[in-house]
């Protein structure tokens, strides 16, 4: 029974009255395109032509007072209807003020505006409306009266104050208008104001007026634009002096301000144009040294122009370094780590040649320490040190301040983790320059003691050799070696030293502790040093026994071939013998011969038995015992070793790698004599052993038949 009377939150409408009923698509059956196609276009063109005109209310005549009395009550009650509804509504009231207008009615119009302002008197645009009202009907003390009251209500609306002052300017009230100003000043208001209070005093001709004007101006606002403004008022009235006074007050005043470089770049222009090229120059070169690099690029450019101007060929110089002095400021302050930025600066500053400039750079680049211990951060680093000291030790030539910068450096360097020879040799070789010996032996102990390094072992063993002193020379390749006992070159220049000396066994002697060494870093050297002092001392025995010491060692090919040359060296020795008859001569040299060839056979033997798969070494030695026999001429023989080269051939092998199978490569096989030899027999074996096993199976066959 509810649901029939109807839901109240319906509207006690029943569910079937609030249905919408929308209308039933027409199902089209003909879907082809027609023969007329008509467009948007012409439907709209279609519609605006068919329809209807406007149903406007007609005109109405008033012919008598009564009728406009009634037509100004009912449109004042409809004005009165609509301000009660929304009263917050400004456009009502304008209306209405200007309907009341319209009726000549200036009482109630100006009822109706004073009403308006009493809703919102904060609004300007009404008080400009209202006061345009009153000027364009010609009531000005009206108008005036409007104006008062809304710069006192809103003191901070610069455009009342200029509708203000225009319509007492236009009265020709100049004094009204410069009283209006002087109410508007008081406010202290912004730069433009001002300007159009100078501007109204000079379209009336009273500099004096403007001039106390800007006075006051630069007084209230305290800004760069306001004193150039200033100076320019005055140099526009050939007051050249006071211009100069102006800008000269406003350096006084705004010397740290942000906007200083525009302030100098005005003063030294206006310098430039009274042909004052020298104050223009003070002006750039004093801006230059007080304004902080970051702001004053403009004005670099504008000191570079004006050195191409008006400058010589040192001013000029001097204004592109000051530049470039700013670009290198700049990079420097980005990233001061960037040590190659602090050479260019300093090449620079060393090009113009001020020497405290030139220190103050350097130390400024070396107060930048790499953030951490590890040598790659300092290998640039610890070139700005190098430079300082030398340009000291150079250039100032200021001896005491040079060894100051090594001694810095030295205790600034992390020892314990890495250290830089360069550093300390540099040190001593510049307490050397100095005839300072102690000194320099100071330096180079306390390299060994606190960070040992090859370079610095060598020089100082090349410093004490050139002076002579032998004992300390045998005392430092002790030190040396106690360091690194399994460097070659130092044994190896150790025995050099001794022999140099005549001492033959305490060379011998340290060539025999060097090759018991249990590590050393180039074996090979060694043991060749060794073997070139025997022979040199022509101890043909102890090289021999040398050699038979290091084939214990190691078989390498190449001390195979240089035993053997060892060898076949004998026959020059033998031959430059001149006192020796030639059968024995010839005695000599075969049994040289011999021992070369039962080298070559040894080698030949190890190869062959102990390392069959080094193929190519034993091929190149072959090669080698070939050439040396060719040499020996009738003595040699040739067909010895031919008999014994192998044969090339060229093979393919599978390349093998992570993923299985890549292809096939090409290389070089050898194959020796006797190892054909062998393969004949094996083949024969085989065949030897086939036909075996032939006859059997053929006899076991007849004896199955029986």
């Amino acid at each position: 029974m509810a649901n029939r009377e109807g839901d109240p939150s319906l509207g006690y409408l029943t569910r079937k009255e609030t249905e919408v009923k929308l209308p039933r698509p027409t199902r089209v059956k003909n879907k082809t395109p027609a023969p007329i196609q008509i467009t948007a276009e012409q439907i709209l063109r279609e519609a605006r032509e068919r329809q209807e005109a406007e149903i406007r209310p007609p005109k109405q005549k008033i012919t008598d007072p009564t009728e406009l009395a009634d037509y100004r009550l009912r449109k004042r009650k409809e004005f009165e209807d609509l301000i009660r509804r929304v009263r917050w509504n400004k456009s009502v009231w304008v209306k209405y003020a200007k309907w009341e207008e319209s009726q000549k009615d200036f009482n109630r119009a100006r009822s109706v505006w004073e009403r308006a302002l009493d809703v919102d008197y904060r609004d300007h645009t009404m008080w400009l409306k209202y006061a345009d009202v009153e000027m364009k009907n010609k009531f000005i003390n009206h108008a005036r009266n409007v104006w008062d009251r809304a710069v006192t209500l809103l003191p901070r609306v610069d455009q009342l104050w200029y509708k203000y002052i225009h319509m007492e300017e236009m009265l020709g009230n100049v004094a009204g208008a410069r009283q209006i100003f002087e109410r508007w000043m008081s406010w202290e208001p912004d730069q433009q104001a001002w300007l159009s209070y100078i501007k109204f005093e000079l379209r009336y001709n009273e500099i004096e007026r403007a001039r106390a004007i800007f006075e006051r101006f630069v007084q209230c606002i305290p800004k760069v634009g306001a004193w150039i403004r200033f100076a320019k008022f005055e140099m526009k009235n050939g007051e050249i002096s006071r211009a100069r006074n102006c800008y000269e007050r406003a350096v006084d005043k705004l010397a740290d301000d942000e906007e200083a470089e525009t302030l100098f770049v005005a003063f030294a222009e206006f310098e430039e144009k009274c042909k004052e090229t020298e104050r223009a120059r003070c002006i750039y070169k004093f801006a230059l040294d007080h304004i902080p690099k970051g702001r004053a690029e403009d004005l670099y450019r504008k000191f570079v122009a004006f050195e191409k101007q008006y400058g010589d060929k040192e001013g000029i110089e001097d204004a592109i370094v000051g530049k470039r002095r700013f670009q290198y400021e700049e990079e420097v302050r980005k990233n001061p780590l960037n040590y190659d930025s602090w050479f260019d600066y300093i090449r620079l500053e060393e090009s113009v040649g001020n020497k405290s400039r030139i220190r103050e750079v350097y130390e400024r680049a070396i107060a930048n320490v790499p953030p951490a211990d590890e040598k790659r951060y300092w290998q640039r680093y610890i070139y700005l040190w190098i430079n300082y000291a030398l340009y000291e030790e150079l250039d100032a030539q200021d001896i005491p301040r040079t060894r100051d910068v090594y001694s810095e450096c030295l205790k600034l360097i992390p020892h314990k983790k890495f250290s830089f020879a360069k550093v300390w040799l540099l040190a001593a070789q510049f307490e050397i320059r100095q005839l300072n010996l102690l000194g320099a032996r100071s330096i180079l102990g306390n390299a060994i003691g606190i960070a040992p390094k090859d370079k610095i072992f060598k020089k100082y063993i090349e410093i004490e050799l050139q002076l002579g002193n032998i004992d300390r020379c045998r005392k430092l390749y002790e030190k040396y070696l106690e360091w690194s006992p399994e460097n070659c070159y130092a044994w190896s220049k150790y025995a050099e030293l001794e022999r140099s000396l005549s001492e033959t066994e305490r060379a011998r002697a340290l060539f025999e502790l060097a090759i018991a060494q249990p590590a050393l870093d180039m074996p090979e050297l060694l043991w060749k040093a060794y073997i070139d002092f025997e022979i040199a001392e022509g101890e043909f025995e102890r090289t021999r026994q040398l050699y038979e010491r290091l084939l214990d060692r190691t078989k390498h090919l190449k001390v195979w071939i240089s035993y053997a040359k060892f060898e076949a060296s004998a026959i020059e020795e033998a031959e430059q013998q001149e006192e020796l008859p030639e059968d024995v001569l010839l005695e000599q040299k075969k049994l040289c011969i011999q021992r070369a060839r039962r080298v070559f056979e040894n080698a030949i033997n190890y190869y062959r038995t102990s390392a069959p798969e080094l193929k190519e070494e034993r091929a190149m030695l072959l090669e080698e015992w070939l050439n040396m026999e060719s040499s020996f001429g009738e003595l040699g023989d040739i067909e010895l070793v031919r008999v014994k080269l192998p044969k090339k051939l060229k093979k393919r092998r599978q390349i093998e790698i992570e993923d299985g199978a890549a292809g096939y490569e090409e290389y070089i096989d050898y194959l020796f004599p006797e190892e054909s030899q062998a393969s004949n027999l094996k083949i024969l074996e085989q065949a030897y052993r086939w036909k075996k096993q032939k006859v059997a199976s053929d006899d076991d066959e007849e004896d199955d038949d029986d």
